[in-house]
């Protein structure tokens, strides 16, 4: 504690917290932009035996659309449930009134995929991490 009795701690992961900054966050970004709904979506493709293929998990807020995390289990890669997902993570964001999707991809993840699919690169974060990129690509929606 400094003198004022305030306490800083670091510390691992802290869901607790993770969950109040959501919140108080969402309060704060609703009172900046009155009527622009921000909501969460999930994409989940799953085999006869009900396990997990792949996922996709987004957002909206407002007219734009966002892909927090995409996955393809590894024996399932190559296959076209990536492409299965961003179609139905993009139908989702039509269905919500958006106009664009916006996903960031590291170069030793799946760039180019985003690219095959139409999303256009429109921001590189070089050296990060560790030498890779992180790469920012939107997609208008038509």
């Amino acid at each position: 504690m400094n003198d004022n009795g305030v306490g800083i701690t670091t510390g691992g992961p802290d869901a607790e917290l993770d969950a109040r900054l959501s919140k108080e966050l969402d309060v704060f970004n609703q009172a900046a932009t009155p009527g622009q709904e921000q909501s969460e979506f999930t994409v989940r493709i799953t085999d006869a035996d009900g396990e997990l293929v792949a996922g996709l998990s987004g957002w909206s807020w407002g007219d734009r659309a966002g892909m927090a995390m995409t996955w393809v289990r590894e024996d399932s890669r190559g296959a076209g449930w990536g492409a299965k997902l961003l179609a139905a993570a993009e139908e989702e964001a039509r269905a919500r009134g958006c106009a664009s999707v916006l996903v960031s991809s590291f170069t030793f993840q799946a760039p180019s995929f985003y690219a095959r699919h139409g999303y256009v690169e429109t921001a590189r974060v070089p050296g990060f991490p560790g030498g890779h990129e992180d790469v920012y690509f939107l997609k208008q929606l038509a």
